[in-house]
């Protein structure tokens, strides 16, 4: 069967599940175009990662398209199929206003704890539930500062895993401020991955920079603004610029959600997905039981079955140890 097709030159509507327009007379040869990515316009790669959250069911239906589109779309731009409806994984991301100070000088101050006027502190987050669609955004300027305090206290505590960039240094220890000035407790414990953490474990970009990682990974980019202006309008009450910090933060959401999942092969030291989703024979990264087996994996005194994910190409190792157990080893 031939793998062409000529095309009128009159606008055409691809009918059933297939979409686009067509307006030139040219001979589509589609397995070059899928292997490109533009069979017939059918996915664009911002598609794919909009809906990497979804099953490939889930994801056909929002998508207008049949499921083994999805699929051979999501192999064709390695984007893994996540769809773990017993794991609370929230995807969060917090701005913060700085200090006001006196100061004698613009270069290097030291400032002591009696030239403080006011602490800096958060005055916004932004948080996304892996599997939903919505954004949400709580701030000072529009639901005040306890209100947005407390919300953001009750997500961790429904969190299993919280999913940063830079968090474990950053957005965590800035939250944990505000629950103490709030006189609240810790939240109920919960997991945290540091996509940051791992960039810088298992990578060496030119950059260590969120924004540089997500547009090398297809995962989109920062949302553009004015810089440190931004922040002072906001201080300043201006809600159009309250409305560029919120979708510069949601933006900052979706982009690490979308990180996280390409590079769930590459994790490493995070905790096994099954544990959320009661398969313990699941992938540990993204809980597909696609798994192949891939031979054997030897560490320092051990070997194991070594498994390989046909969703998200992460390997994982048995638990159970191959052979005889060495009774030594080196000094």
């Amino acid at each position: 069967m031939s793998s062409t097709l000529t095309l009128p030159t009159k606008p055409l509507s691809l009918g059933g599940k297939a979409r686009g327009f067509y307006s030139a007379y040219v001979v589509v040869d589609f397995t070059v175009c899928l292997q490109k990515g533009k069979a017939l316009g059918y996915l664009t790669k911002e598609e794919v990662a909009g809906t990497a959250h979804l099953s490939s069911r889930k994801a056909a239906a929002v998508l207008g398209v049949g499921k083994s589109t999805v699929n051979n779309y999501r192999k064709l731009y390695a984007t893994p199929e996540i769809d773990l409806p017993n794991a609370k994984i929230l995807t969060l991301d917090i701005e913060s206003k700085p200090h006001k100070v006196y100061t004698w000088d613009l270069w290097q101050p030291t400032i002591g704890m009696n030239q403080i006027i006011e602490d800096g502190g958060m005055i916004c987050f932004a948080a996304k539930w892996l599997g939903k669609p919505e954004v949400e955004f709580y701030s000072d300027f529009e639901h005040g500062h306890r209100v947005m305090v407390q919300k953001a206290h009750e997500m961790l505590s429904e969190a299993d895993l919280v999913v940063t960039y830079n968090g474990d240094r950053y957005d965590i220890k800035r939250l944990n401020n505000e629950f103490l000035r709030q006189k609240m407790g810790p939240p109920k414990p919960y997991q945290s991955i540091d996509i940051y953490k791992q960039n810088k474990k298992n990578f060496d970009f030119p950059s260590k920079k969120l924004d540089y990682l997500a547009q090398l990974t297809g995962s989109g980019g920062k949302v553009k603004h004015q810089g440190f202006d931004l922040w002072v309008s906001c201080m300043e009450g201006d809600p159009e610029a309250w409305a560029l910090m919120e979708e510069y933060n949601k933006g900052d959401v979706i982009i690490t959600e979308k990180t996280y999942i390409s590079l769930l092969p590459w994790l490493s030291n995070v905790p096994h997905i099954g544990m959320f989703t009661g398969d313990g024979d699941a992938c540990p990264y993204c809980g597909s039981v696609d798994l192949t087996y891939s031979g054997t994996t030897s560490l320092k005194i051990q070997s194991y079955d070594l498994w390989h994910c046909e969703n998200c190409e992460g390997y994982s190792r048995g638990n159970k140890p191959l052979g005889t157990v060495l009774k030594t080893r080196i000094a």
